[in-house]
């Protein structure tokens, strides 16, 4: 049971010149006042599909100076709301860290430390999910050159378009990328506040286990931008307020044995008998491979646990946080191939539960980047360009996107990237009942809500990590001050939170919200938050509300996952609730991506047949 003693902050620079940024928080900066957050607000409809956005999310932000002020004018202030994107740089400074000593210091004696000390990448190359994605990436490449290059309009910039763009544009095609709202990044957008403060759709988490994800760095150049942290997962001691516990992989051995390792030494979470019946529980996924994984898809993971005899405790002590941290919901919604899926990544390759930070904002240090790349190849990426409706020939084939400024957009074919919920107010009438998009009804988004809060001093009872807070309330959270180099402060915290199952909350007050936030967070800071404030200060905050996030993985909800090539010609589909192995995730988005790119390189023949009868049927002239 380890409690972290005062920080020590770990800042490695590269050149003698360069010094940590000045604090940009201060007391007298923060009067009580609304802030402007970006993008500009939206009618809060779904019922209509010319008023969606690309990941429907609401967002509202206050800056408060002083308690007491804030009590006084809360119930007075609107909120401020807007619709915002639910699906993350060459910066040559070495990771920022947060080392714990083992020892403790008397508070009146505690200082901030500067030492160096650097995560390096771990060695990702010699995996066979790392290879399998990277000889994905090089079909592209090594494609042959097309005579006439397809031009492919694609509708949503989240991961999963601009994947699908990035790799249409490697073998050659012209992708045109459009976008609903004048932010990159669907469910990893983010937005600076007039302070000149990120605020995020999410807590973005890079796991050694993302192969193509970490192929897309490689190909981009951008590796360094990955912030990796040691190789442990940390959970808060809800019994034990201000306790942390650990488990930590040993670098030195293979997995699964490093898994299991850091399993056994752990004796504060689970006792022996509990592990023994836990291991004996797991061996028929041990030993009947994927065909046994995938079979579990009809239970969730409540019924899995009392299936295989595992002890309730087990759920309780590790099961509730890892389910709400994999898709937002309690174990008793998840299906337990979720589970699965994800234990089979982490146990099965030596570094697949390393997790890393990006560096920075994603819209910038991600999405950019592979912006960058798709207009190098002649592809178009545009923003604010909504699509009101997808327009039919009169064979059901897609005739053009009609964008709610009257524009149309026609190509030789058509990706819809844009999230499920979305996409089933677009489906047009003539394929409702079309198997295909008909199985659609049973994939819903889970809602979920980010908070970020920025406090008046620096918080000591943290680590520069991912942190699974086993709240009721909160899933995971970081001190972002700390574990991000474009959000480095040394003087005051930022913690960013995931505040899930998020179904009863997603409606209501952010005041509520941070109301909230702040009882759990005194459970976990007890020596230095207080919920009514007496201890660390609010100097603001942002909630980012997402009523419909990744879709909700519920038992049974497999076979409606579609294939990315549609039944309809010239139509594809691309995002995590698509065909693909790695779920909601990520990862998920950018290999559904490259599935999509490829299914379009793989059809290049016929598509570009069908362009060509298409014009030659515009070009002969009517008899009189």
């Amino acid at each position: 049971m380890r409690r972290p003693p005062p920080l020590i902050i770990a800042y490695a620079r590269i050149t003698p010149t360069w010094a940590p940024p000045p604090p940009r928080h201060s007391a007298t900066r923060y009067p009580l006042r609304l802030a402007s957050p970006s993008p500009p607000p939206l009618p809060p409809c779904l019922s209509s599909p010319s008023c969606f956005d690309m990941d429907t999310g609401c967002l509202s932000s206050m800056n408060i100076n002083g308690v007491n002020q804030a009590r006084s004018f809360a119930g007075q202030l609107p909120t401020q709301k807007c619709f915002a994107s639910s699906h993350h740089a060459s910066f040559a400074v070495k990771s920022l860290v947060v080392r714990n000593r083992g020892r403790r210091s008397h508070r009146r004696h505690s200082a901030l430390e500067i030492v160096c000390k650097d995560f390096p990448r771990p060695p990702l190359e010699s995996t066979i999910n790392y290879l399998e994605a990277g000889q994905l990436s090089s079909f592209f490449r090594s494609s042959e050159r097309p005579s006439k290059p397809l031009q492919v309009v694609i509708a949503g910039a989240g991961l999963a378009g601009l994947s699908t763009a990035k790799y249409l544009a490697d073998a050659g095609h012209k992708p045109i990328l459009l976008e609903a709202r004048d932010v990159l990044g669907g469910k990893i957008a983010a937005w600076k506040d007039e302070d000149g403060d990120w605020y995020e759709t999410g807590l973005h988490i890079f796991f050694g286990a993302y192969p193509n994800i970490q192929n897309l760095f490689g190909e981009l150049g951008i590796e360094d931008r990955l912030q990796w942290k040691e190789h442990s997962m940390i959970f808060a001691m809800p019994n034990k307020p201000g306790e942390f516990s650990r488990f930590d992989f040993p670098e030195t051995l293979p997995a699964p044995v490093n898994g299991i390792w850091a399993i056994l030494k752990n004796n504060e979470m689970l006792t022996w008998p509990e592990k023994v019946k836990f291991a004996i529980g797991l061996l028929p996924a041990m030993l009947g491979g994927q065909p046994y994984v995938e079979a579990q898809d009809g239970l969730t993971v409540s019924e899995w646990m009392k299936k295989q005899g595992v002890p309730d405790r087990v759920n309780d002590e590790v099961f509730i946080a890892m389910s709400k941290a994999l898709n937002f919901i309690n174990p008793d919604e998840l299906s337990m191939q979720c589970i699965l899926i994800a234990l089979n990544r982490f146990l099965q390759e030596k570094h697949g539960s390393k997790m890393a930070f990006l560096d920075g904002n994603p819209p910038e240090r991600l999405c950019m980047p592979i912006v960058d790349h798709i207009r190098s190849r002649g592809g178009e990426v545009r923003l604010n360009s909504r699509i009101k409706k997808i327009e039919l020939n009169p064979d059901g084939t897609v005739k053009h996107f009609a964008l709610t400024d009257g524009t149309q957009i026609t190509g030789d074919a058509y990706v819809c990237a844009a999230p499920v919920d979305i996409f089933k107010l677009l489906v047009p009438q003539e394929w409702s009942e079309i198997s295909y998009f008909k199985k659609l009804e049973k994939l819903v988004g889970v809602p979920v809500i980010n908070v970020h809060i920025w406090f008046d001093r620096k918080l000591k009872n943290t680590y520069d990590h991912l942190l699974f807070s086993r709240s009721p309330l909160l899933s995971v959270y970081a001190d972002m001050s700390v574990t991000c180099k474009e959000y480095y402060d040394p003087n005051r915290s930022m913690l960013e939170l995931v505040f899930a199952p998020a179904d009863e909350w997603v409606g209501r007050s952010d005041t509520e919200i941070i109301n909230a936030t702040m009882e759990e967070l005194a459970k976990l800071f007890p020596d230095e938050i207080a919920a009514d404030q007496s201890k660390a200060k609010i100097l603001k905050y942002h909630v980012v509300k997402t009523p419909r996030s990744v879709y909700k993985t519920v038992p049974n909800c497999e076979p409606c996952r579609p294939l990315q090539r549609s039944p309809i010609e010239g139509f594809y589909l691309a995002g995590d609730y698509t065909k693909q192995k790695y779920l909601a995730s990520m990862e998920g988005a950018v290999l559904s991506g490259k599935l999509c790119a490829q299914s379009i390189v793989q059809d290049y023949s016929r598509l570009s047949l069908r362009s060509q009868k298409v014009l030659q049927s515009e070009e002969v002239p009517v008899a009189s």
